[in-house]
Formats: structure tokens, sequence, C-alpha cells
């Protein structure tokens, strides 16, 4: 129909309503802030709770079984060493993840990167439930075992930076830490539920019966979790953000290396923000693993600490850093990332020496007071990372940019804490140790924040 002349109105027709503001990502969001994005955050949080729920089972298994039974040899210590050199194994893998995963998100949608992620986290779990020992397969068993903790560290490479973005692309406006740390709480939740399956299991059945059969359980029930997460993570919708960003690219797309290889243009563009974001969370990844993997298998062995007394003062400071996470990540979408971040790596430097130093004194109340103020000061840490790692990268290369830049954190301050920290105690037998290697990289952690921007007023949708 040909235009009528700007002078020209027909009489029958009155004045032309204004024509409505576009659909911009921040009004689409607020429209569907009320409903849609707690199910989202709650669907990220089951997702990333069953995925560290399978790995914290590994961990502690890797503790207290995997070494004699896959790694079988007279020397405790390097049974313990080769179990878990098959944990850090995993972490090996994990950029694999952010490359696979990384490219899946940031090309067709966080949630499809995020089912694939769980249903493989699955699959590999149930698998190591299923494994032949050393007795039974010889040099089969431990090859299985590596090859399956290959696949959960891709997995797990996948899946952080899905859930999180997923939690806070679909976020309120002013809320995005709030909503982000929602699945932070996933490593935590984790491991408290696999140590409530462990524990009830090693008093029913008793430590003989752990080793010798019982270990299987905590994997196999993995399989329930992983159909309850798919169910959930089906259901929700892909994120306005990331939508937002699709029909931008469509109409000025990227260069095809960059649309097929989003890490490449990551680190051409950005290598700056992805190691100091990696440096800004390592402190914290030495604090966790150390804590809730290493120091179960250490305390008993070495300093003769009942295994119920580590496991429960771990628990115990877990269950602490969940309840303040919330808060913090309020806290920090009120006053920025920075000033949380910071105080909770200044605490974590100062409390790393005096943390691990509990352990000499043997003691169930003075470990899980120690455990408890370290693992708060850790949530002062890793509740507003959720967000603040995010932030530091554009929608088109966010997926890949905050996954790589956390994993590799993860990769290097905690899938080697273990094996380190079982070096350094062969040559120095004291558990201070761990607390000056810890603080260390509390403090590397400190001054890479230091050099970072705030980025609490960051536009999402760029």
């Amino acid at each position: 129909m040909p235009e009528l002349p700007s002078d020209t109105v027909p009489e029958t027709v009155g004045p032309r309503p204004a024509a409505p503001p576009p659909r911009t990502t921040e009004t689409a969001t607020k429209a569907t802030a009320k409903t849609e994005a707690p199910r989202v955050a709650v669907a990220s949080l089951v997702g990333t709770t069953i995925e560290y729920y399978d790995f914290a089972v590994y961990g502690t298994a890797s503790a207290l079984v995997l070494g004699p039974a896959f790694f079988p040899s007279g020397n405790a210590t390097v049974s313990s060493l080769a179990a878990f050199l098959t944990f850090a194994a995993a972490f090996l893998s994990r950029p694999l993840g952010v490359v696979l995963f990384g490219t899946i998100g940031d090309r067709l949608g966080r949630r499809q990167a995020l089912v694939g992620s769980l249903l493989l986290m699955g699959v590999a779990t149930i698998g190591v439930g299923l494994l032949p020992t050393y007795e039974t397969a010889g040099l089969l068993a431990p090859v299985l075992l590596v090859t399956l903790r290959l696949l959960q560290g891709v997995s797990m490479g996948g899946e952080w930076g899905g859930a999180v973005l997923l939690a806070a692309e679909h976020a309120p406006p002013g809320r995005r830490a709030l909503y982000a740390s929602i699945p932070q709480a996933g490593p935590s939740l984790g491991f408290l539920l696999s140590t409530a399956v462990i524990l009830p299991t090693l008093n029913i059945v008793g430590r003989d019966g752990f080793v010798e059969w019982a270990w299987r359980i905590p994997f196999l029930l993995s399989t329930v979790l992983v159909v309850i997460g798919l169910w959930v993570r089906v259901r929700v919708s892909e994120s306005p953000v990331f939508s937002s960003a699709a029909r931008r690219t469509a109409q000025a797309p990227m260069s095809a290396a960059e649309s097929r290889f989003p890490l490449g243009a990551l680190l051409k563009r950005y290598p700056g923000r992805v190691l100091l974001g990696t440096g800004a969370a390592i402190g914290g990844s030495a604090v966790y693993y150390l804590t809730i993997v290493y120091s179960i298998s250490y305390g008993p062995k070495e300093l003769g600490i009942p295994q119920n007394t580590m496991l429960t003062a771990a628990g115990v400071g877990a269950a602490a850093g969940i309840a303040i996470t919330l808060p913090v990540a309020r806290l920090s979408d009120r006053i920025g990332r920075r000033p949380v971040m910071l105080a909770g790596a200044v605490g974590c430097v100062l409390w790393a020496v005096p943390m691990y130093a509990s352990l000499s004194s043997r003691d169930a109340w003075v470990i899980t007071g120690a455990y408890t103020v370290g693992l708060m000061l850790l949530a002062l840490m890793f509740s507003p990372v959720a967000a603040f790692l995010p932030e530091l990268f554009p929608a088109r290369l966010r997926y890949t940019g905050a996954s790589a830049a956390f994993i590799l954190a993860n990769t290097l301050g905690g899938g080697f804490a273990p094996l380190v920290a079982t070096w350094l105690n062969s040559r120095w037998e004291s558990p201070l140790v761990l607390g000056f290697y810890t603080g260390g990289l509390c403090l590397l952690s400190l001054l890479c924040l230091l050099a970072l921007p705030e980025t609490r007023g960051h536009e999402f949708d760029t």
C-alpha cells in the first residue's frame, strides 16, 4: 500500500498511536523477573548441586577408597597420590569442556549447553559406580577410571559458566549478583549431599564394608539426581540476554573465525581479563578443595583425627558458607563486587595458617570452628564472583570468558591442590604448610582483584 503524504490524514482515522518503545533485554528481564528469574535460578542451583555432588563423591572416595582399589601399592602415600592424580586429571580436561560447552553456549544457547553438561556428568559418575576394581580387571580398571574422570572434567568445564549465566541473565536489574550466587551455593550443597550419603553408609556397613563394596552406592544414587536435574533444566527458558545478542549477531555477524571459535576471539581481545579473572578466583579454589577434599584424607591418615570429625567439620563450615552466600551477594549488588571480594581475600590470607594449624589440636570443636570461619571468608570471595567474572566480558563471548577464567582458576588452584599438599607434607610433615600454600594463592587473588575494575554498573546487554 502506498504511503499517505505526511500532511494527509483520512477523515475516518484518528491520530496514530505512538509506536511502543522497543522491547529491550532490560524490559524483558523486568517483565519476567517475578516468575521466570527465581525458577531459572533454582533450576541452575539444582543442576550445579548435582554436578558437584558427583564431583564431591569422587573426591571423598579418592581420599578413602580409590587408591587401594584401583592403584594398589605397598606404600599408602603412593596409592593416595595416584588417586589424587585421577582427581587432578578431571581438571586437566576441564579446558576442553570450556571450549566445547562455551562454543555451544555462546552460539546455540546457555540452556542447551547446560543440559548437555549435566547428562555427560551423570553418565560418567554412574559409570564409576559400575567399574570393576584392579583386583578384578587389572590395568583396565584404572584406565577406565581415568577415562570417566576425564569425561567428568569436560562436563564441569561447561557447567559453572552456564549455570551462573542463565541465572544472572534472567535476573532483574540491580539483583544480578544475588541471582547469580544461587547456583554458586551448588558446590557446598553438593558436598553436604554427598556427606549425607557417605556418612550413614560408613556408619551402617563400617569402613571395611565401605571399602569393599558400599563405596559404589553414592555413585549409583546419582542416577536419580540426574533424572531430576534434567527434568528441571529442560523446562526453563533461554536467557533473554543471549536471545537479544543472537538477534544482533544476525544483523551484524561476527567474523567466521569468531563465530566458530569463541575462545580464539576471547584470547585475542581480552587476554588480560582472562588472566586477572583467573587469578582473582585461584585462592578461593585452593581454600575450597584443600578443605573439602584433601584434609578429609590428610587428617585421619597423617594426624589420627577421626574420619567423622573431618567430615563434620567440613560439613558445618560448608553449611555456614551457604547461609551467608545470598546476603553477601545482595551486599555486592549494593556496594560493588570488589569491596566484598577484597575483604574475603584479605581474610583468607590472614586466616589460612590458623585454619590449618587447628588440625594439630586434633580437637573436633577447634577444627570445626576454624573451618567454619575459613569457609565463611571463602563465601565473601566466591559469592560475588558469579556476577563479577561474567561482567568482565561481552554477551557474545560471556559463556566462554567466564568459564575460562573460573575453570582455569579451579584447575590451577584446586585441581592440583591435593597433589601439591601431599608433596609438601611428605617433606615438612606439618599442617602449617597447607596454610602458607593457601595463603600465598589468596594473596595472588588479592593482587589480581586490585588490578581489575569494578563491574557492578556494567550493562549486561553488551
